[in-house]
This record gives C-alpha cells, sequence and structure tokens, in this order.
C-alpha cells in the first residue's frame, strides 16, 4: 500500500503493508527514530508524534490515517534552533535515560500551541500519561514553565 503525506514540512510518500502503523513506518522506512516503541498499546506516551498538530501515539496509529496529513516527529519539531521546549529540557536538565523524552515534548508543545501560558495544574493533567521510568516529571513541568515563559 502507499501512502503520501507531509513529514516535518517535505512531502513522503511510502510503501507498507495495509496493517502497518505509523511509529513503524517513522522508523523502519523513512528513518525517523526519534518517536519510540514503549507498550505497543497507547498507554505510554513515549511514541506520541503529531498528525495536523494534534498529538497521537503512533504505536497504534495505522499508516493509512496520515494519508493526505501533516506529520511532524521531534526531528522535525524545530528547523533551525532548538524549539523552546528543547531548550528548557536542557536548562532544566530533565533527561536521565532520555527514552521518553520525545514523547514528553512533542505532547508539551501540543500543550503550549494550544494554551501558551499553562497553570502548573494543566501542565499536570495534559501530560498525563506520558510515562517516565526515571521519575522526572517535577523538572518536566519546570521545563514546561520555563518554555511558556520564553515564548
Amino acid at each position: 500500500m502507499k501512502t503520501s503525506f507531509t513529514l516535518n514540512g517535505k512531502a513522503v510518500q511510502v510503501e507498507t503493508a495495509p496493517d502497518a502503523t505509523l511509529l513503524w513506518t517513522l522508523r523502519d522506512a523513512l528513518g525517523m527514530t526519534g518517536a519510540k516503541f514503549g507498550c505497543g498499546a497507547s498507554l505510554c506516551g513515549v511514541c506520541t508524534v503529531h498528525l495536523d498538530g494534534m498529538p497521537v501515539r503512533s504505536c497504534l496509529t495505522p499508516i493509512s490515517m496520515a494519508a493526505g496529513r501533516s506529520v511532524t516527529t521531534i526531528e522535525g519539531l524545530a528547523e533551525e534552533e532548538l524549539h523552546p521546549l528543547q531548550k528548557a529540557w536542557i536548562d532544566e536538565q530533565v533527561p536521565q535515560c532520555g527514552y521518553c523524552q520525545p514523547g514528553q515534548i512533542m505532547q508539551a508543545a501540543a500543550l503550549l500551541r494550544s494554551n501558551p501560558r499553562p497553570t502548573r495544574e494543566e501542565i499536570v493533567s495534559y501530560m498525563n500519561g506520558i510515562l517516565c521510568r526515571c521519575g522526572t516529571y517535577l523538572r518536566i513541568i519546570k521545563a514546561i514553565e520555563r518554555a511558556s515563559q520564553s515564548r
């Protein structure tokens, strides 16, 4: 099955099995390895990417859902400079193992796009469901607060 969509601002066409997911198409066919495989059941959020600007769990999103739409991965979040969230992640020393960080940042970017100045409670609520095995949640919250203030 051929599927055409926009990936990080560029038109792409990919041939996949009809039951392929967006995650494995991105990773295996297109070399976009930022989104990670975590649970495979849309529960942990490490595979989060944007589909038409909205966060989706790519591990269960069929590639057919991307047809004619726009997909943004962590690799395409910023063009020339780091995204304010990426800068804040560094400044707040968020990552430990780093595995969940692309999903965390993509979820946070969607939050800040829809709500540029979220409260701490709004951040916690919106980020609920993106798991971090290292437990850096307090630093994640601080980084999102920092990024919202720099915008």
